[in-house]
């Protein structure tokens, strides 16, 4: 396997710039976070399923909310209890997972560029078995005899 210590000035400057345009950075990642109950951080680090998660979770929570505010004005007080309740569970369980994320959210940005950084370098890696089959073989090699 590759790493980045192996590597050539201008595959090192190559893996510099990729990596600087796919990685994901950890501001970005906790600005996004002030919007979590939209799951914006999530969609960001393209962690789509429990993205979608949060997405729903805020949309059912919502949803009981309107309810819980037009049963408490018809004045339907089992209306109300149930729809308060029914509010309260998403929710809840959404600002538990906020916070949750508050402290994952470091780790998740790392990992997510960790994939990143091996993605670019295998790429790399590839880059050079070509060349070397196809007989041209590394340039700094060339500069070195």
């Amino acid at each position: 396997m590759l790493s980045k210590q192996d590597l050539s000035l201008n595959e090192l400057m190559v893996f510099t710039s990729e990596l600087r345009a796919a990685e994901k950075s950890t501001a970005t990642a906790y600005l996004m976070l002030i919007g979590g109950h939209l799951g914006l951080h999530r969609f960001y680090l393209k962690r789509k399923g429990t993205a979608v998660a949060q997405l729903i979770l805020f949309a059912a929570a919502a949803i009981f909310y309107f309810v819980m505010a037009v049963a408490s004005e018809i004045g339907s007080d089992i209306a109300a209890i149930v729809s308060i309740i029914l509010f309260v569970l998403p929710a809840l369980a959404l600002f538990i997972w906020i916070m949750v994320d508050l402290f994952l959210l470091p780790r998740m940005i790392r990992e997510f560029n960790e994939v990143i950084e091996r993605e670019i370098l295998d790429q790399i890696e590839h880059f050079r078995r070509m060349e070397q089959l196809a007989g041209r073989g590394r340039p700094d090699e060339a500069q070195q005899m």
